[in-house]
């Protein structure tokens, strides 16, 4: 069967390269290269060991993955030519090689055999310079491909593939979303080859700067941390926190709260949250957006002491919900306007309702409202819901003429049962109008009162005298005042 045998140069010089690998690579016929650019190569020429090697790709491909697929393709194309060959990689084969993956990947598929043996990884000439025990915990990660939520700062990481300025600079800012620009780092040149081995430590943000020619040999090394300042930032830290507040030792409030008893403080905290958005001031929202998050890991926690369903469990349903309700991002249905999507979201929701074995065509069309929304907003829904169905005005004259009958209905009304249930239906038919003209009315009510809190605050801070011993007219003189100064602002 035809064969390719992956085999690795090691880390570092020929001394440390294993015997048997030596010997494979004196006995082989057909000897192909990676790269040129590794401190045994030399030797290998010194031997007058025949090789080919793959450097030239590097300058033809526009980027490191197209040099990988075509390395492959090329190896799989030399096996089925000449039936068994010696590929040889730096490092060991198994260890940030994508080539291997891809060999492994595609050989067999392709009718031939792969192999992969020796090789010494430059994770151990790594730890050894830089006196750090694996077993604390690290991750080794692949600059090219660096991501935001690869980083755990608790752990040793150690980057890889840092060929380029380039590939510094994007590494660079990746970890600048987790550290702090000044967080000392190491960069780690030629682990392990000796008279060439070095070691600097520089600050994050001169990283890309030490890198003026292409180097196949570095290594960043980011030590893990205990910073509150950079702990404070992560998910898991927030998490921890909950769980010691409601945990043996620690808050007695926390540990005796129930999912009941902060009901109200999650309700609260929504609202919150909105007139921060309604202020338009973003500290504030980010600070509301912190109490309303940690309401919903207090609610997590508390599940998870009762044995059911954790923070985890919550992220993993809401994940599903928004990959299954979205298949026109996530599947092969396709939605061009929003008005698409709703129509999908819809026939989802119901398909949903069938899977729990709820038949959609026997609830009522106006379930789904939460009894505890707002009553203007729960008039603005239940209106909705019935319009689909075509309970609703034909035209926008229609619903002022509602309100007119409904304003002279709450006049007429003689006691306060009657009163408050005339006024309630004025209130709907109001709900009613702001559906037609496409607004929230939820929201234009906040908006309007923030207005009059702001107007008054005005009339408060201008008034010479108490409150109390201001007349009508002086207050509605200041009222005109802050009027004209929103106009003019």
């Amino acid at each position: 069967m035809k064969k390719i045998t992956v085999i690795g140069l090691g880390a570092g010089n020929l001394e440390q390269m294993p015997i048997g690998v030596w010997n494979r690579l004196k006995q082989a016929s057909h000897i192909y290269l990676r790269t040129e650019k590794h401190p045994v190569v030399q030797d290998l020429k010194d031997q007058g060991i025949l090789f080919h090697s793959f450097d030239h790709l590097y300058e033809k491909e526009g980027s490191f993955h197209d040099v990988y697929e075509q390395i492959t393709k090329l190896l799989i194309e030399k096996a089925n030519e000449e039936t068994a060959i010696l590929y040889v990689v730096p490092g060991h084969p198994m260890v940030a090689e994508k080539t291997t993956q891809l060999l492994l990947q595609e050989g067999p598929a392709q009718g031939v055999d792969v192999e992969v043996t020796g090789g010494q990884s430059f994770l151990d000439a790594a730890f050894t310079a830089l006196r750090v025990d694996p077993v604390e915990g690290f991750s080794l990660l692949d600059a090219s491909s660096l991501q935001r939520d690869h980083l755990n700062p608790h752990l040793h990481l150690l980057i890889t593939q840092v060929y380029d300025q380039l590939t510094a600079s994007d590494a660079k800012l990746s970890l600048m979303e987790v550290f702090p620009d000044d967080y000392e780092i190491i960069l780690l040149y030629s682990a392990g080859v000796s008279g060439e081995e070095a070691a600097h430590k520089i600050p994050l943000y001169e990283l890309d700067h030490h890198f003026k020619k292409v180097h196949n040999l570095a290594l960043i090394y980011v030590p893990p941390t205990r910073e509150e300042k950079i702990l404070n930032r992560q998910f898991t830290t927030l998490r921890d926190i909950i769980a010691i507040l409601r945990g043996p030792e620690g808050c007695p409030w926390d540990k005796e709260q129930t999912h009941q008893s902060i009901r109200k403080n999650l309700i609260e905290e929504t609202y919150e949250v909105a007139e921060a958005i309604d202020l338009e001031e973003p500290d504030a929202l980010c600070e509301e957006l912190g109490d309303l998050l940690m309401q919903v890991m207090l609610h997590g926690q508390i599940a998870e002491d009762e044995g059911d369903f954790n923070v985890e469990d919550i992220i993993q349903v809401l994940n599903e919900k928004l990959i299954r309700r979205h298949p026109h991002v996530f599947g092969e249905r396709e939605a061009e306007t929003s008005q698409e999507v709703v129509k999908n979201w819809e026939e989802i929701k119901a398909q949903e309702k069938r899977d729990k074995g709820i038949d959609p065509t026997k609830q009522s069309l106006l379930s789904g409202v939460p009894k505890d929304l707002p009553a203007l907003m729960t008039a603005y829904k239940l209106s909705k819901k019935a319009a689909k169905v075509g309970f609703d005005w034909d035209q926008l004259q229609d619903v002022y003429a509602k309100i007119e009958e409904e304003l002279s209905e709450v006049k007429e009304a003689k006691g306060s049962e009657e009163i408050k249930e005339e006024l309630g239906d004025l209130l709907f038919a109001v709900a009613n109008l702001a559906r037609f003209l496409k607004i929230d009315a939820e929201e234009a009510l906040a908006l309007t009162n923030l207005k009059f809190k702001r107007r008054f605050h005005f009339i408060e801070e201008h008034l010479q005298k108490p409150l109390e011993e201001a007349t009508l007219d002086e207050m509605e003189w200041l009222w005109q005042e802050a009027k004209k100064k929103e106009r003019e602002a």
